[in-house]
């Protein structure tokens, strides 16, 4: 278990650094890129928004726009650099309403106060309101850096991101990574190839790592069915 915890981490350390560096943390409403949490400023996202009250809303659900409101404030405390009360301020929005974005939020501001057990449950909980491929993403990131590390929940968030996001080159890379560190080399490779279709330069490499792991395997395997 050590070998596999030791290459594991390298393994998705790499393959997680590669993807825009760990996704970047910016707060959201609707959609979200953030794979496990470094924080930035919302200009790394200029298409990406914040959460912004309504007047419909107001009229519909107090109870919302009040959640709405703190979830901007937090937004605020954010870009101001107090991670803390950022936090805060999100607990109190979903408080008052619970939201996916809220739960979202506050799950990647946990993380970063180091309260990981929070930040997994806050992540568990903005899925159960509204399942998206970031969530499911950060929840494993969490499991690829615990120690020690729990690369079979990686692969099930993972997993169940590209089913929500199959188009995402970036997803399909760190889930062939956690593949590859498992021996789970054949869908890792074929992983591997679809990130690089998708822009992935860096999973060329991996590409003909695993196809020549895939080869040697093969080879051993039949030196020893020869041997018998």
């Amino acid at each position: 278990m050590s070998y596999l915890s030791r290459n594991f981490l390298s393994l998705t350390r790499t393959a997680l650094s590669s993807a825009r560096s760990l996704r970047q943390f910016s707060p959201v409403v609707a959609s979200r890129r953030t794979f496990a949490p470094g924080l930035s400023s919302s200009s790394a996202f200029p298409n990406r928004g914040y959460a912004t009250s309504s007047g419909e809303a107001s009229t519909v659900d107090p109870a919302l726009t009040r959640a709405l409101d703190l979830l901007e404030s937090g937004t605020r405390a954010l870009e101001d650099g107090d991670l803390s009360k950022a936090a805060k301020l999100y607990r109190e929005s979903v408080e008052a309403k619970e939201t996916s974005e809220g739960w979202h939020n506050l799950g990647n501001c946990e993380y970063h106060l180091q309260n990981k057990v929070a930040a997994v449950e806050a992540w568990g909980k903005s899925i159960e309101l509204q399942p998206s491929a970031d969530a499911h993403t950060n929840l494993a990131s969490a499991y690829v850096l615990d120690s020690p590390p729990k690369p079979a929940l990686a692969i099930k968030h993972l997993t169940s991101a590209l089913e929500l996001s199959p188009e995402d080159p970036e997803i399909a890379f760190n889930l062939a990574a956690v593949l590859e560190s498992t021996g789970q080399l054949e869908p890792s490779l074929t992983l591997y190839k679809k990130a690089q279709s998708g822009g992935i330069e860096r999973a060329a490499q991996n590409v003909r790592n695993v196809s020549a792991k895939i080869i040697g395997e093969r080879a051993k395997s039949q030196d020893t069915e020869g041997q018998k």
